[in-house]
């Protein structure tokens, strides 16, 4: 069976839509999005995720269990990753003009009668390469 995705769907007051809102377009992201993006973090918590107010976190990032929680990533990593996507977009383009070259061989090939040459009627000042 493959992974279908389900719809849940549930009511809200005015005041609470409207927070929900301003949090969608602070982040720049659907409505749906802050949603999903709630469940995913609900799932990968085992249950174990507080909304709050930023105002009311503890401002103590020293304890591991603070919450949100927090990782600092080596600037080497994100280089790295950058790198990596840079090099994944010009694989993707040269592997579009590969395709696009490969259709064209096509086309010519399909538009051309067969082409029988025979190696008597071949000057020996011109290179012909066989294969």
């Amino acid at each position: 069976m493959g992974n279908k995705n389900k719809t849940i769907s549930f009511r809200v007051n005015e005041e609470a839509f409207a927070a929900l809102q301003e949090i969608a377009e602070e982040r720049d992201i659907s409505l749906s999005a802050v949603f999903r993006d709630y469940v995913d973090t609900l799932i990968e918590h085992d249950g174990q995720v507080a909304v709050v107010p930023e105002d009311e976190l503890d401002g103590d990032e020293s304890d591991e269990n603070a919450f949100p929680p927090t990782v600092e990533v080596p600037k080497s990593f994100l280089r790295e990753h950058e790198r990596l996507e840079l090099e994944t977009e010009h694989l993707r383009e040269q592997l579009e003009e590969h395709k696009a070259y490969v259709t064209d061989l096509r086309d010519r090939v399909d538009d051309e009668e067969e082409e029988v040459l025979l190696l008597d009627d071949l000057d020996e000042d011109e290179p012909y390469q066989l294969g």
